[in-house]
């Protein structure tokens, strides 16, 4: 059975976590340099466009200045967190 978690945390006074976990299958190793990439997918042509990750890195980083990461381990999950300026 495949579950989430999701978490919010104050780093400090000015910064906020947000993490959402699940223990799923995981993202390879060799794809997690990738998945934050513009049009990245592992699906077939024609079959979706993905998470659309590349997007979500633009708003958290480029537009609050924050940090977006993946943490994931194959067979054991993925985590992905996101930290952000309370202002």
């Amino acid at each position: 059975m495949q579950y989430a978690l999701d978490r919010t945390e104050l780093i400090d006074a000015k910064t906020v976590r947000i993490c959402v976990a699940e223990n799923g299958h995981g993202i390879p190793k060799e794809l997690i340099s990738q998945i934050f990439d513009p049009f990245f997918t592992t699906k077939p042509v024609c079959r979706g466009t993905g998470l659309g990750l590349s997007i979500s890195y633009q708003i958290v980083v480029d537009k609050h200045q924050g940090v977006l990461k993946c943490v994931s381990v194959p067979g054991l999950g993925t985590e992905f967190s996101i930290e952000i300026p309370l202002n």
